[in-house]
């Protein structure tokens, strides 16, 4: 059958059918895929940065047909490691002075200002052993107000 019999039967154009792809590759896939490999992070985008800083002029549509055409894609980053296994139950106090705990808690003054609280509470008792409230408390600040605590009051 003659090409343009067949052409004709299938309703295509003559020169769609004789279409020959000019496109070169210039081994820009494999670099690519080295990219990709040694970099598993790198998306098409950082790829196409890399390819245009070693010197070789090359669309970033074309590195991203490539990349798709390769099965490429960037690797998921892992889950968080969670706790295996179940937690001992934490131990109540029987006493007071057994065991202390510390709270941060913020508000602002009517003129915008922030202002930082550091609670220390007796956990046995519930009582309040000391409120600190300043601007700002740094870890300098923690540690005096906790040590003068301890000189008042006996160490947890």
């Amino acid at each position: 059958m003659s090409e343009r019999h067949a052409c004709k039967l299938l309703g295509a154009t003559r020169s769609v059918v004789r279409y020959r792809s000019k496109r070169q590759d210039d081994g820009i896939t494999e670099r690519i895929k080295s990219i990709a490999f040694e970099r598993r992070r790198f998306g098409y985008r950082r790829i196409h940065m890399v390819l245009k800083r070693s010197g070789l002029r090359v669309n970033h549509k074309k590195v991203f047909r490539l990349y798709r055409e390769c099965g490429l894609k960037v690797r998921k980053r892992s889950a968080r490691k969670r706790a295996i296994g179940c937690r001992g139950a934490t131990i109540q106090p029987c006493r007071p002075n057994q065991k202390w705990v510390l709270d941060f808690v913020h508000d602002a003054l009517a003129n915008g200002r922030k202002l930082r609280l550091l609670t220390i509470i007796d956990v046995f008792t519930r009582e309040c052993l000391r409120i600190e409230v300043d601007t700002s408390i740094g870890g300098k600040k923690v540690v005096e107000v906790l040590e003068g605590l301890m000189r008042e009051k006996r160490k947890p």
